[in-house]
């Protein structure tokens, strides 16, 4: 019963480690850049529930109709106000950095800033729901991470819908495939940029928000994230939407089983392995050879 229990809450773990890949997936696929500053707004987005559900007594999921749209308008003015430029000098520069470079400082610089304001303690939202589990046939199933597993379920479902369905949707396709004939088309690529980066930063968000009710906030709590998603979008297969999501699935399944046998150390070890064993027999990932935007 461990051993299917560990399973479960695997996979319910696996799917909000897809949800934030999503974001981080959607940036790279269409602007072909690495947003290091990703799991640093998953850890605002965390705070900030948290204190709304402390001092306004807001419920971390209600907190959605406020969090989600101030995160997308800070990712879209993050790019249109400082990735736009960098990009714009290094047009003509064969391997840029800069855009890297920027994201990593404005991490640190997020997470500085969140230190100074909120303070280094840990918070959790602990609600009524926080500790609750279900039970099916002698099986414990956590109930927040099983929202939050239905929620990714949600989310990535009408993402997929947005992207194949809308005439946003297939400019940003277009832009991610190749940005000289977006360009051509008369799509106005910079700004199909910014709601793209408004977008990632809004799922990362929305991970966040479904973390906070089990799962401690501080400062630093991105760093641990954003790790994990970047194996996930390199194992699902670079800009691959079902990759992202198949790829938190399979890292929550090893995570959660290996720490049935394993101390917290080695079952980071073991993942670490496994993701480097597996590039060497698929370095493009699950979907990164039969998935286009």
């Amino acid at each position: 019963m461990g051993l299917l229990s560990a399973i479960i809450n695997g996979i319910l773990m696996g799917g909000i480690y897809g949800l934030l890949a999503l974001g981080l997936t959607l940036i790279f696929g269409i602007m072909k850049i690495i947003n290091f500053a990703h799991g640093a707004f998953l850890m605002v987005a965390m705070i900030f529930s948290y204190w709304l559900w402390k001092i306004m007594g807001i419920d971390p999921y209600l907190s959605v109709v406020i969090i989600i749209p101030v995160l997308f308008v800070l990712g879209y003015l993050t790019q249109r106000y400082l990735i736009k430029p960098v990009l714009d000098a290094e047009k003509d520069v064969r391997e840029p950095i800069g855009a890297l470079l920027l994201t990593a400082g404005l991490s640190v610089a997020i997470e500085n800033f969140m230190l100074m304001v909120f303070g280094a303690d840990y918070l959790m939202a602990k609600t009524t729901y926080s500790g609750a589990s279900i039970y099916v046939s002698g099986l414990s199933i956590s109930v927040p991470r099983l929202y939050a597993f239905v929620a990714t379920l949600i989310a990535t479902f009408l993402f997929y819908q947005f992207l194949n369905k809308t005439e946003l949707g297939r400019a940003m396709r277009a832009t991610g495939q190749d940005r000289g004939v977006a360009l051509l088309m008369g799509i106005d690529v910079p700004k199909v940029y910014s709601i793209a980066f408004g977008i990632g930063t809004a799922l990362a968000g929305l991970t966040g928000i479904f973390l906070i009710p089990f799962y401690y906030a501080h400062p630093s709590v991105g760093e641990v994230f954003i790790t994990k998603a970047f194996i996930i979008v390199v194992l699902g297969g670079l800009g691959s939407v079902p990759g992202a999501l198949a790829g938190g699935l399979l890292i929550g399944l090893v995570e959660s089983v290996a720490a049935q046998y394993m101390t917290a150390t080695w079952t980071a070890i073991l993942v670490y392995f496994a993701f480097l064993a597996f590039l060497l027999f698929r370095p493009s990932g699950l979907f990164g050879s039969r998935y286009e935007w």
